[in-house]
């Protein structure tokens, strides 16, 4: 924890007491629900198509259904691997995808439209969207090979409720 914030931290743990420590009034309180205000703000909704493409990669979303679904050791170590591949997938479609922006950016860039050039970028958009769709596809062909027929049903329930996002 920030060293800055230890001091609201141990105000809010105490409760807005006024007692529990000299020097509070209510300016003191208003500052510090000014403040946390401001610290709700800061905290972003997650992303809801974001599995394994964010910052936590393949460990969070790893622990979360090993936990959920009660795997065992060789069931996680496949899923792992799994995860892995799924989440380099992904990141070769958001590197595709900047291509084609670029692609879109230089057929509108220079004097006159360049239609082909617009084209290649709206193909190559298409074929990436298609190799993830073929990539998510077969990830889960595989997990639902692993799994036990109980584990497929809380898995689906996860997905279905949008406790998990693929």
């Amino acid at each position: 924890m920030y060293p800055g914030m230890m001091h609201w931290w141990k105000v809010h743990q105490r409760g807005s007491d006024c007692r529990t420590f000299a020097g509070c009034g209510s300016l003191e309180e208003e500052r510090f629900r000014r403040h946390e205000r401001a610290w709700r703000g800061l905290h972003a909704a997650p992303d809801p198509g974001d599995l394994g493409a964010g910052a936590f990669g393949v460990r969070r979303p790893l622990r979360f259904l090993a936990y959920k679904l009660g795997l065992d050791e060789r069931q996680v170590a496949e899923l792992a691997r799994i995860l892995n591949e799924l989440k380099t997938e992904r990141a070769q479609a958001e590197v595709d995808g900047r291509r084609a922006v670029a692609a879109f950016a230089d057929a509108i860039a220079g004097a006159a439209f360049d239609p082909h050039r617009a084209g290649e970028g709206g193909a190559a958009r298409v074929r990436s969207a298609e190799h993830l769709r073929d990539a998510v596809v077969a990830a889960l062909g595989r997990i639902h090979a692993i799994l036990q027929p109980d584990q497929r049903e809380r898995l689906a329930y996860l997905i279905r409720t949008g406790a998990l996002t693929i």
